[in-house]
């Protein structure tokens, strides 16, 4: 297998990048990352020494035709697409990097692996696109039609539509997969828990949107990792697979439970993190509850999630507790250099 790994210096790209290259070492996987605001190279520091000859990085644009066809063209068999504008706030602001990157590259990486001839190509979506659900609602299916509510998941709803019209008219043998909101490791600290996890260390303010009682379904990053090995490898071509935790929590539950444990680690009274949440004013269009119903993935792939909620928060309050650093450093902006001493980036 060569597989290309599309944004893998983000989150969740980073940790699969990680995950697959210690759990194939047969492989080889080209990483292709624009190194936009939350690619950071950062997260793979050590990945080419330990996979010396397998890992390569490229710092390019998935809406390039030209660069990523010449990608495609150096023997790729199989496609991860992780590279997306993926901050709903953001996309209030400004909808246009989404339409370029999450619907536009969509289909630049759909055409050129096609030409290529990859056999198979996995299209990392979200539970975002089926919309939101009321309190006792039954959880998203495979079959929910779609309600994109923002325009961040408006985007990627339609790169999905893309991506199963490209199965349904040539054959290319697509997969997609939708998943549950991830935490973990080296997760850029603009999302709720890093910003959360950091804000708390350093004393500041812990602001939680309306009434904090929007609900979501947790699952660690690994667990997500394994899954979408799990499809890349043995996924149905055309099918769809949702990927859960199976941790429905409010945003104010989710942030207490992380505060006690990082009480419990540093040794500090709960109250006096506690005391630092602040209610803010809601943000336009917030759903109010997803919930996903993952027996598709169960049943005919056999996933299971390994990491509950207590054991995840206490491995990621304690990951970002021994790396200050690499957080810092993003919000300050340094990590933007590091790219240009190992790589000579722009």
């Amino acid at each position: 297998m060569k597989l290309l790994v599309t944004g893998g210096a983000g989150f969740i790209g980073s940790n699969f990048i990680r995950y697959f290259l210690a759990a194939h070492p047969e492989a080889e996987l080209l990483n292709l990352d624009l190194l936009t605001y939350a690619g950071n190279l950062e997260n793979l520091a050590g990945v080419e020494g330990d996979a010396a000859g397998r890992y390569a990085f490229i710092q390019g644009d998935i809406a390039d035709p030209d660069l990523v066809q010449g990608v495609m063209d150096q023997g790729i068999t199989h496609v991860i697409n992780f590279a997306a504008e993926s901050h709903v706030d953001r996309s209030i602001v400004s909808a246009a990097p989404f339409v370029r990157t999450n619907i536009s590259g969509v289909q630049v990486l759909l055409d050129a692996a096609r030409r290529a001839g990859v056999e198979r190509f996995l299209q990392v979506s979200t539970d975002e696109v089926y919309g939101h659900l009321g309190p006792n609602d039954p959880a998203f299916t495979e079959e929910t039609p779609l309600a994109p509510r923002s325009p961040y998941s408006a985007s990627k709803a339609a790169a999905d539509l893309l991506a199963l019209a490209v199965f349904q008219t040539y054959g290319f043998p697509v997969v997609i997969t939708r998943c549950s909101n991830n935490y973990g490791p080296y997760q850029f600290p603009e999302k709720l828990l890093p910003l959360m996890i950091t804000n708390a260390l350093e004393d500041s303010p812990l602001p939680i949107y309306g009434d904090g009682l929007n609900v979501r379904d947790w699952i660690f990053v690994t667990d997500h990792c394994r899954a979408l090995d799990l499809v890349l490898q043995r996924g149905e071509p055309g099918r769809i697979y949702n990927i859960g935790g199976r941790a429905e929590r409010t945003n104010l539950e989710l942030v207490e439970a992380m505060l006690e444990e990082l009480a419990r680690i540093a040794g500090r009274p709960a109250a006096e993190y506690r005391r630092l949440i602040t209610f803010v004013k809601d943000r336009p269009g917030h759903d109010r509850r997803y919930a996903i119903d993952d027996r598709r993935l169960r049943l005919e792939l056999g996933f299971e999630p390994l990491v509950g909620l207590e054991t995840g928060l206490s491995r990621t309050v304690a990951w970002y507790l021994d790396h200050r650093t690499w957080w810092e450093r993003i919000k300050s902006g340094a990590y933007r250099q590091y790219y240009q001493e190992m790589y000579g980036g722009g």
